[in-house]
C-alpha cells in the first residue's frame, strides 16, 4: 500500500508505541538490557559526576582533571575511535575500568554498576551520543 501523506505513518507509529506502553517504560539496549527513564537519569548523574572531571562535559577528553593525566583521557567525539570500538568494550571499561579492555590502568573501575546493566547500558549510550553531530 502506497501512502500519499507520510504524516499517516507517523501518527500510526506514535499511537502503536502509546498502545504498548514503549515510549514510557524505557527502550532495550543492545544485548537485549532494558534502559528505563530511572536508569538514564542515573547515567546522566554518574557521568556528571564521576566521568565528566576527565573526560569533560562533552566527552571531549578535557575535564578539569585530564591536565594531569598521561596517556590523557579518550576522546568520545572521535570518529574514527567510535567506529572501531564496540558498546561491549565500552561497557566493559566502565564497570572494570580501562585495564579490562587494554587501556589505561587510570581509568577506574566501577564494580557499583555491575549490577546495574540498564545504568551500564546508558552510560554506553552517552559516550556514544558524543560520537553524532
Amino acid at each position: 500500500m502506497k501512502l500519499h501523506c507520510p504524516g499517516v505513518a507517523v501518527v500510526a507509529l506514535l499511537i502503536i508505541v502509546v498502545l504498548t506502553g514503549q515510549g514510557c517504560k524505557g527502550s532495550d539496549a543492545p544485548g537485549g538490557v532494558k534502559i528505563t527513564n530511572a536508569d538514564r537519569q542515573e547515567a546522566h548523574q554518574i557521568f556528571t559526576t564521576r566521568c565528566a572531571a576527565c573526560h569533560g562535559q562533552f566527552g571531549r577528553g578535557d575535564g578539569p582533571g585530564a591536565a594531569g593525566l598521561n596517556p590523557k583521557p579518550r576522546n568520545y567525539a572521535d570518529a574514527a575511535w567510535q567506529s572501531a570500538t564496540t558498546d561491549e568494550e565500552i561497557e566493559k571499561a566502565i564497570v572494570y575500568g580501562g585495564a579490562a579492555v587494554g587501556k589505561s590502568l587510570q581509568m577506574v573501575a566501577n564494580p557499583d554498576l555491575q549490577a546495574k546493566p540498564g545504568v551500564v547500558a546508558a552510560l554506553r549510550e552517552i559516550v556514544r551520543s558524543f560520537g553524532k553531530d
